[in-house]
């Protein structure tokens, strides 16, 4: 008969935690309690998950169906060969007595021992009936074995005790059914009591069943103890303030969880501040209240900051005018102080700024930041001058001048006040102060969108200046690492180059732009001069390859065509797209199977082969005078006619109609290898031959790699 099962709960009731890392904390706390009981036979329904329930002061969990007693279950030890634990007149051998020794048995016991073959030799073995686990007296271990391995941030000690957690934990509930478990953790004993909101309730709650907590919590002890449940209770409260005060709210979802992590019994309350610091960015006012105060401001239809905001609050009460107020105090000397760094940041102009960076290290192998605005400068110029001419822009000079001057100052406003209270708003700040000096608009606008894209779904540059500088500050980044040997490993990558690298393809592509990256790579690569620098391009290639291959996928393409694209490792990113589009249209033509099998085959020659001088991807090398076969002369004469056709339509970025061409020439690629020896005895007839397929290779991969759809 089975051990009757029932639902358990475990509750550490703690000092306040740690917001940004409380959701984090309760999955980890009910995944290791869940985990460990269902190892130890005790989950009646394995697959059920548990619930978890975190709120400032707390941790618990609840899962349903948790068993009494585990069943008995009988375990089978294998003991050692016969031939070691015997010796030739069939007595213990001095291994064996040592082993049942260390085991408790004695001679005797061999009696009860299996003989039965391994799968090797004969050995013993010897099964036993183990006693299934109690759950009262194995869940305090449980849980204190779960409380030391919680991915906790930073661990601390409190009182006299040895203990350490997060915060200091001054409760423990660990209830069965109805049932107290009693036993100790963490140096507590465990209660059937909890405790519900540090002012709204009185009082010890009791806990009359683990399946009533959250109930109980909610009635008596004024705690939403669910943490999505208190989040979307949140949301709700925010979007009817908003809707109320017909204002637009603009919901952070990493705000929401902070503050959702901040109350147990929340309320929403509308707050004001002085329509005068109106006249300080909306950017740094916004930070400061969601950042330093956990408001959410307030916006109007056309999406100016309006002078009011939500305060998400952990009191109801009757009268809130002294919480609202007590916020909008704190508020104030906050907005001051931003509108103390405003006005004093622009009585010094971005120029003037220039030799402050000097001052601050970019990295120590890559010298100061004003090095490094210097460098940005060049590149974003020499990066304007090739959209200007593959765009073909009549005033190239002003738009090169202006690219110029925008990745100078670019970086001028990390030396300012706001930024130095507020990094996030690098580039922003860096845009208001270049207007409020007289910079041309377009500077301005590059200064402030040269981050972007800053994450993933993130706007991109606007117009040619701010594209130029864009990529100027992401491959100035990407090449100068890689080139002191700081590139990413495995989940490391403390230069944020992958996100780098994603946003140099994203402008490429999406913009997009006609630009070679390996040219990108060389102009970035000789603004350095340090001895210290040495890139491998070919290692950038590979890692820019592999987050293209990442963004490619994402967006719907099969993985044998990127695979076959990808291979020309293409500089021209922007041709990409278009050129999956033909390769997906190829795949769906009846020849395109062999041919692929074919270029393989090819490829494979090429490589044995010792003339690999004669690969080639522009026009034919070969001699058309050696050619005696009927098979290979009717190849020649077909790949005459079609390279020129395949490499103009190229050119005109027609790759849909260059990998139709080459349906055109299967019978000759079937009949040529069904009927020549392309490794002939004469060496020059061979050459010949091999120049010929080497010819044909290079029509074959002009677009794609053909031979990677072949499997």
């Amino acid at each position: 008969m089975s051990a009757p099962s029932d639902t358990l709960l475990v509750e550490l009731l703690t000092e306040e935690l740690p917001p940004k890392a409380l959701p984090l904390l309760g999955r980890a706390f009910a995944e290791l309690v869940h985990t460990e009981l269902g190892g130890q036979g005790l989950l009646y329904q394995p697959d059920e998950p548990a619930r978890v329930f975190a709120t400032p002061r707390r941790l618990a969990v609840q899962i349903e169906h948790v068993l009494s007693r585990a069943a008995d279950r009988e375990v089978c030890e294998k003991i050692m060969p016969i031939k070691v634990a015997l010796d030739n007149n069939g007595q213990p051998t001095l291994a064996l007595l040592k082993k049942l020794a260390a085991k408790g048995m004695d001679e005797s016991a061999i009696a009860q021992f299996e003989r039965r073959h391994d799968g090797k030799q004969d050995s013993f073995f010897f099964s036993q009936q183990l006693a299934g686990a109690q759950l009262a007296d194995i869940l305090p271990d449980i849980v204190a074995s779960a409380q030391k391995r919680l991915p906790a941030p930073r661990l601390m000690r409190w009182g006299d005790s040895d203990v350490q957690f997060v915060r200091p934990v001054h409760g423990l509930l660990m209830l069965h059914g109805k049932k107290l478990i009693q036993g100790q953790a963490m140096g507590l004993n465990s209660s059937q009591t909890a405790l519900g909101h540090r002012f709204l309730s009185s009082g010890d709650i009791f806990i009359d069943s683990a399946a009533n907590y959250e109930s109980l919590l909610h009635e008596q002890g004024k705690v939403v103890a669910d943490f999505g449940t208190r989040r979307q209770i949140i949301a709700d409260m925010l979007t009817a303030s908003a809707q109320e005060l017909c204002v637009t709210l603009r919901m952070d979802d990493s705000l929401l969880d902070e503050v959702t992590a901040l109350v147990e019994w929340p309320q929403v309350y509308v707050g004001e501040f002085d329509a005068e610091f109106l006249e300080v960015p909306s950017e740094c006012l916004t930070l400061t209240m969601q950042q330093n105060q956990k408001y959410f401001p307030l916006f109007d239809e056309a999406g100016n900051l309006l002078n009011r905001f939500l305060i998400v609050s952990n009191m109801q009460v009757d009268n809130p005018a002294h919480i609202i107020k007590g916020n909008e105090r704190v508020l104030r000397p906050r907005f001051a102080d931003a509108r103390f760094f405003f006005d004093q940041d622009r009585r010094i102009s971005l120029q003037d700024r220039l030799p402050r960076l000097g001052q601050v290290v970019y990295h120590n192998k890559l010298g100061n930041q004003l090095q490094r605005s210097e460098r940005l400068a060049q590149l974003a110029a020499a990066i304007a001058t090739k959209i200007a001419n593959a765009n073909g822009l009549s005033d190239e000079a002003e738009y090169i001048a202006l690219a110029q001057r925008a990745g100078l100052l670019c970086k001028a406003d990390l030396v300012s006040g706001m930024v130095g209270e507020f990094p996030e708003l690098e580039g922003v700040m860096g845009c208001y102060y270049a207007e409020h000096d007289g910079e041309p608009s377009a500077v301005s606008e590059a200064i402030a969108q040269h981050y972007h894209p800053r994450f993933a779904g993130d706007t991109l540059p606007r117009g040619e200046v701010a594209c130029a500088v864009a990529l100027a500050d992401k491959l100035d980044t990407l090449v100068g690492l890689f080139g002191i040997g700081q590139t990413p490993t495995g989940e490391r990558d403390p230069y944020a180059l992958r996100r780098a690298a994603l946003g140099v393809l994203r402008i490429l592509l999406e913009t997009p732009l006609s630009l070679d990256l390996h040219s990108l790579f060389g102009i970035a690569a000789a603004q350095y001069t340090q001895t210290t620098f040495q890139l491998d391009t070919e290692q950038l290639i590979d890692f820019m390859q592999e987050r293209l291959r990442g963004l490619l996928r994402e967006r719907g393409f099969a993985v044998e065509a990127i695979d076959a694209v990808l291979a020309l490792r293409l500089g021209e990113v922007a041709q990409i797209p278009a050129r999956l589009i033909a390769v997906s249209a190829f795949c769906d033509l009846p020849e395109a199977a062999e041919l692929a099998a074919a270029n393989k085959r090819i490829g494979n020659i090429l490589r044995k082969s010792d003339s690999m001088t004669a690969m080639v991807t522009g026009l034919p090398t070969y001699d058309t005078g050696l050619l005696r076969l009927p098979a290979e002369c009717a190849l020649g004469k077909a790949l005459n006619k079609l390279t020129p056709r395949v490499y103009d339509r190229v050119a005109h970025e027609d790759y849909r109609a260059a990998l139709l061409e080459l349906a055109g020439v299967k019978n000759e690629v079937d009949n040529f290898f069904d009927q020549v020896m392309v490794m002939d005895e004469d060496e020059h007839v061979r050459r010949n031959r091999l120049a010929l397929i080497s010819s044909l290779h290079g029509v074959l991969n002009a677009v794609a790699d053909i031979s990677r759809l072949n499997g």
